[in-house]
C-alpha cells in the first residue's frame, strides 16, 4: 500500500542529496577505472563525462528515480529503471562516437568497464543507503509522529503499515474521528489510542505534538476533508491524504499529472518510458535466442506438417492484441480444417479433426514456435496473457468482469496463468474468469524476473501439462 506522496522539502532534499551523489559515484568510477588500466587523464575523457552526466541527469528526470524513500521500499522496478536510464545513456554516447567517428580517440578496455560497472556502484549504493536509514530510522533517528484521521478499515490498514514497518520513520500517534469515541483500538502489533475528534487534532497540532496527519476519510466526505485541510493549513504539520481507493480493484495502479492536476490510474499499462524498453529488449534478446536453437527442429516440424495432411504449414488466425487491435497469430497446422473467426470451435480431448502429428505438438505446445517470429515483429511478447480467438473475445468480454484490461499489454506466448495450470481448454465460464484472474495479476505485479520466471517454469510445464490437446 502506498501511503505517502512525495512531494515538498524531503522530496526537494533527497532528490538533490541523490544527483550530487550519483554524479560523484560516475565521475569517480571513471576515475578510478583509469587509475586501475593506469592510463592518463586527457581532455576527451572529461568532455565525455560531462555528457554521460547531463544525459542521465535528463533521463533519469522522467524515470522518477530521484525520490524520498519514507513510507516506500527501493523496488526491483526502480532498480531496473536506474539500469535501463543508464543502458539509454551508453547506447547514445556509442551511437554519437560511432557517427562522429572519434571512437579511435578513446580507450575501449576503460570505457568498457566504465559502463558495466557504474550502474552495479549506483545499484548498491542506492541499496545500501536505503538499509543504513532504515536501521537509523528504527533506532529513533529522525522519526516523524503521524497521526492518522478516520479510525475506520482504511485508517486501521494504514495504522498496521506504519507499525510493521519501523524503517519507515514513522511514530503513530494515536487516531482522530469525530464518530468514535476516544479509547483504545487494538491492532497488529500493538494497541492504537483514538485520540479524540477533529477538533482534538487541530490543538495537538498547534501545541507542536504532530509532525504529520494522514487523512484517511472515505472519498465522498470531501467536504470535511477540505475543511480538515484548511484548519490545518494554520499549522505546520504534513498533510496526506489517503485515498479510499479499496473500492476499486487497480490495475498497475501510479500518480500522474494532467497539467498541474494529480491524477491516479486505475487501470494502466506496465510498459512505459524504461519498463516498456525493457520489456521489448527482453522479448527481442530471447525470442532470437531461441529461434536459433529451435531453427532447424522447426524446419523439421514443418516438413511433419506438409506431410501429414493437406494444407498450408502455418496456420494464421487472427487475434487481439495490444489495445484490442487485430493481428494475425502464426502456428504450425494441427488441424485438418482451418475455422474462421466467427465459428471458432476449441479443441477437445480426442477431437477428431486433430492430425497425428498435431496431437504431439499442441501437447507439447510445439505447434506455438512460429509465434517467436510474431514477437520480433512487435504484435506479441514471450510472456503475457494468451491470446483468444476473436469470438471467444466476444463472448467472454460480456461475460467476465475486466476481461478486455488484459489487452493493456500485448499478448504473450505463455503467461501467468498457463503456468499455474490454466490451459487448454475453457469449457466452462469459471475456467476462463481463473484465467482472466492470473492474467490481471501478471499485469499488476510484472517485473523482468517475473517474466523469466514464467519463462523457466513454460520449460517443464509443457511436458507434464495434460489439459492442452
Amino acid at each position: 500500500m502506498a501511503i505517502q506522496k512525495f512531494t515538498g522539502p524531503e522530496y526537494g532534499k533527497v532528490s538533490a542529496f541523490l544527483q550530487i551523489t550519483d554524479v560523484l559515484l560516475i565521475a569517480g568510477s571513471l576515475w578510478l577505472t583509469s587509475l586501475l588500466y593506469e592510463l592518463p587523464w586527457v581532455r576527451q575523457y572529461t568532455i565525455v563525462l560531462v555528457w554521460t552526466i547531463s544525459m542521465f541527469l535528463l533521463v533519469v528526470h522522467f524515470s522518477e528515480i530521484y525520490r524520498a524513500w519514507r513510507g516506500s521500499l527501493l523496488r526491483g522496478r526502480e532498480l531496473l529503471r536506474l539500469m535501463g536510464a543508464w543502458f539509454t545513456v551508453v547506447l547514445t554516447l556509442l551511437i554519437l562516437a560511432y557517427t562522429t567517428k572519434t571512437t579511435s580517440e578513446y580507450s575501449r578496455r576503460l570505457f568498457l568497464t566504465w559502463f558495466v560497472i557504474t550502474p552495479l556502484v549506483l545499484v548498491v549504493w542506492r541499496g545500501w543507503l536505503q538499509i543504513f536509514l532504515g536501521e537509523m530510522r528504527k533506532r529513533g533517528w529522525n522519526v516523524r509522529t503521524v497521526a492518522i484521521v478516520g479510525a475506520s478499515e482504511l485508517g486501521a490498514h494504514l495504522a498496521n503499515t506504519i507499525l510493521e514497518s519501523p524503517w519507515m520513520g514513522l511514530r503513530p500517534l494515536g487516531f482522530y474521528d469525530a464518530r468514535r469515541p476516544s479509547g483504545v483500538r487494538p491492532l497488529h502489533g500493538g494497541p492504537i489510542g483514538v485520540l479524540g475528534n477533529l477538533d482534538a487534532l487541530i490543538k495537538h497540532a498547534h501545541e507542536g505534538r504532530i509532525d504529520m496527519v494522514y487523512i484517511a476519510l472515505p472519498m465522498r466526505a470531501e467536504t470535511r476533508i477540505g475543511e480538515l485541510i484548511a484548519k490545518l493549513s494554520d499549522t505546520t504539520v504534513s498533510v496526506y491524504l489517503v485515498p479510499d481507493f479499496f473500492m476499486f480493484d487497480l490495475l498497475h495502479a501510479s500518480w500522474g499529472n494532467v497539467g498541474d492536476l494529480p491524477v491516479v490510474s486505475i487501470s494502466e499499462t506496465p510498459f512505459y518510458g524504461v519498463d516498456g524498453f525493457v520489456k521489448r529488449l527482453e522479448d527481442i534478446s530471447l525470442s532470437g535466442l531461441f529461434l536459433l536453437l529451435v531453427a532447424i527442429p522447426m524446419i523439421i516440424i514443418a516438413i511433419g506438417v506438409k506431410l501429414s495432411s493437406p494444407g498450408p504449414i502455418i496456420f494464421r488466425q487472427h487475434r487481439y492484441g495490444l489495445r484490442g487491435n487485430r493481428i494475425s497469430v502464426w502456428k504450425f497446422r494441427t488441424m485438418t480444417v482451418s475455422e474462421s473467426d466467427a465459428t471458432v470451435v476449441q479443441a477437445k480431448k480426442n477431437d477428431p479433426r486433430v492430425t497425428r502429428i498435431g496431437a504431439f505438438l499442441r501437447r507439447t505446445s510445439l505447434d506455438e514456435l512460429p509465434q517467436l517470429i510474431n514477437v520480433l515483429e512487435g504484435k506479441m511478447s514471450l510472456v503475457g496473457p494468451r491470446p483468444h480467438a476473436v469470438a471467444h473475445n466476444e463472448q467472454y468480454r460480456k461475460q467476465v468482469d475486466r476481461y478486455m484490461l488484459r489487452h493493456k499489454v500485448k499478448p504473450g506466448i505463455t503467461g501467468l496463468a498457463q503456468v499455474n495450470g490454466w490451459r487448454g481448454e475453457t469449457d466452462t465460464l469459471d475456467k476462463m474468469q481463473m484465467r482472466i484472474k492470473f492474467d490481471l495479476a501478471y499485469i499488476q505485479n510484472w517485473s523482468l524476473y517475473l517474466d523469466l520466471k514464467i519463462i523457466y517454469q513454460t520449460m517443464f510445464k509443457v511436458i507434464s501439462d495434460r489439459n492442452a490437446y
